[in-house]
């Protein structure tokens, strides 16, 4: 009987100790360590991969430096001594020559050219029409320029005119224009000043 009692005692100790809660598992420390570690490992790889990377760059050839281009000589011309060769005489009467117009030259009446002649006559239209004070100043084929003190009569050649206008309203105004042989009509007006035919305004 004892013995039966020691049997069942026995296995009321492995039930019990079966129902009874069990201890949790300890963890190795070392095996704890190793896990940390690589995670930290893993970490640092990933960190890495998105760190753009210096990707070196080729190198270049860089131009070496050239000597300057050297001019060559041309082959002399040969002139064969049996070909005939032509002579120019010199001229006996040089050419009437032009001068060049300088401003310290032309600012000056003009009394005499060789150039032909052309006469004027001066129209006001200026309205209201107004005291004219008229000026012109002309430059010759030749050379030839200054200004005009008789507005009669002029030179062949291109002319700038300039008038003041003393009026209900003073002003100044302007033109240019060529004048050949024959009559001409200087026609003053309140925008320009121009030159017209003779037979203006009747032609």
């Amino acid at each position: 009987m004892r013995r039966t009692a020691m049997c069942l005692g026995l296995l009321l100790v492995q039930l019990a100790s079966a129902c009874a809660p069990q201890a949790a598992p300890t963890a190795n420390p070392l095996d704890v360590q190793h896990t940390a570690e690589a995670a930290a490992f893993t970490m640092v790889a990933q960190t890495q991969e998105t760190i753009p990377t210096n990707t070196a760059v080729p190198p270049t050839q860089t131009a070496s430096p050239t000597s300057p281009a050297t001019l060559t000589s041309l082959p002399s011309a040969t002139v064969d001594p049996a070909l005939a060769t032509a002579t120019v005489p010199p001229t006996t009467a040089p050419q009437q020559q032009a001068s060049s117009p300088t401003e310290e030259n032309c600012s000056k009446p003009l009394t005499a050219w060789k150039v032909p002649t052309a006469s004027f006559t001066i129209s006001n239209e200026t309205r209201p029409q107004g005291t004219l004070v008229l000026s012109l100043y002309v430059e010759t084929a030749l050379g030839e320029c200054g200004y005009l003190t008789d507005l009669s009569s002029g030179p062949v050649g291109f002319y700038s005119a300039g008038a003041f206008v003393d009026g209900q309203k003073d002003f100044k105004v302007f033109g240019g224009f060529q004048i050949q042989e024959g009559q001409w009509k200087i026609v003053v007006r309140n925008d320009k000043i121009v030159a017209l035919g003779g037979c203006y305004p009747n032609c």
